[in-house]
């Protein structure tokens, strides 16, 4: 039997999306995405964010830079990714990523309301 690996999250983006073009003209877009719960601790109420490193790829990364902004709420189901890495100091690091399959915009109407619905990423060639 193979395991499962499925993330639901429903938060708020903690800033505007960062979109690039990598090689073979592949598109990422990244931004972190705050979930917020409440827990009662010594009989107060606190609120206990996580923060999650959101990376979307392709035609998703595309639909995400016209759609998203800092502050959206969005409902995100992908799976999580962990991968290894070295920083400055050449110490061996960790970090989860989660790798949406699809996203969905919650909220008000005015969510939904871009100006740039119309507008392609910077740097970006016509396909």
């Amino acid at each position: 039997m193979s395991g499962i690996n499925k993330v639901i999250l429903v938060g708020h983006l903690g800033k505007d999306p960062e979109f690039k073009y990598i090689q073979d003209n592949v598109a990422v877009l990244t931004f972190p995405l705050a979930t917020s719960e409440f827990i009662i601790k010594n009989g107060v109420k606190t609120e206990q964010t996580d923060w999650h490193n959101i990376i979307m790829w392709l035609t998703l990364a595309e639909a995400g830079y016209k759609l998203l902004r800092k502050g959206k709420l969005v409902y995100v189901e992908g799976k999580a990714r962990t991968r290894a890495f070295e920083d400055k100091e050449g110490v061996r690091r960790y970090t989860t990523e989660i790798i949406p399959d699809n996203f969905t915009i919650l909220g008000r109407k005015s969510d939904f309301e871009t100006d740039e619905l119309n507008s392609s990423p910077a740097g970006s060639s016509e396909h």
